[in-house]
């Protein structure tokens, strides 16, 4: 048998296409035909399998669930680096020292969290100015692999290299031996930052309710109705007078009127 995938027809991407819509609720654009090949062609070969409709078929015969999870987690993942728009971690900040002398803890969601730099970036951040004030962050993803990889909190030094310098000498630890050119994110970080793979286009599990909530740079692979579904998820899960973030290429405009915008890509739940 052919080890090496033959390219994928176009019916073949469409199958792919609405695998991947039915499982996350991406919207794949034709443009991703190439992506589709080049990350599900290795596990074409993998499996022996001749062509990407055999390998469809193997996905939704219902004997392979690791395999799917496995599919999702390579069509999902995407980019992500400490401090990606700083603007919002500015913000965060200017929340956190208003919320500093209360005495409930202040909770920060990163709803799509991948391989968790948003996550500890804001984790960063409150270390660096909550002071006594109780503070926790969620971090989230469908992808069971890149939350796998968040929790071990071990990057690249090259990953690291928008963390500001106070903050690298303060809350990283640069590996040795086996570990050098690597970082480690300080143990007293990993302590207040939680990981769980999650699904926003189906029901949330109860997680309770958070202060400011980052979904960032993916709502642009959802169509307008499954934006307007994951929106009203997330947005229940907000207190009032919380605040959401969404990308700064993307806009609620349109798609809720349950928070109202009060800086570019930020938007606050009514009181």
């Amino acid at each position: 048998m052919n080890l090496q995938p033959v390219a994928i027809t176009d019916t073949e991407f469409a199958k792919f296409q609405r695998f991947i819509f039915e499982a996350a609720g991406i919207t794949m654009a034709d443009a991703k035909k190439a992506l589709v090949t080049g990350r599900l062609g290795k596990r074409v070969a993998h499996h022996g399998l001749d062509s990407f409709g055999a390998y469809f078929q193997l996905l939704v015969s219902g004997h392979h669930p690791d395999e799917v999870q496995m599919a999702v987690d390579l069509l999902t993942t995407n980019e992500t680096y400490f401090f990606r728009e700083m603007k919002h971690f500015e913000f965060l900040r200017t929340q956190a020292l208003a919320a500093r002398s209360r005495p409930q803890s202040f909770r920060v969601w990163s709803a799509a969290s991948s391989s968790g730099e948003e996550a500890y970036s804001m984790a960063m951040v409150l270390a660096d100015c909550m002071q006594t004030t109780p503070w926790e962050i969620l971090g989230t993803d469908i992808s069971t692999r890149v939350i796998e990889g968040a929790q071990r909190a071990l990057y690249t030094m090259e990953r690291g290299r928008h963390i500001p310098p106070e903050y690298l000498r303060r809350f990283c630890r640069k590996g040795t031996g086996q570990f050098d050119g690597h970082l480690l994110i300080d143990r007293s970080l990993r302590s207040k930052v939680s990981f769980r793979a999650l699904n926003l286009n189906t029901a949330l599990p109860e997680q309770g309710q958070f202060d400011i909530v980052f979904l960032r740079n993916v709502m642009i692979y959802f169509n307008n109705d499954t934006k307007r579904e994951v929106v009203a998820r997330v947005i229940s899960t907000i207190k009032p007078g919380g605040y959401f973030c969404v990308g700064h290429s993307e806009s609620l405009n349109d798609i809720t009127s349950a928070v109202q915008m009060v800086a570019p890509a930020i938007y606050r739940k009514g009181a």
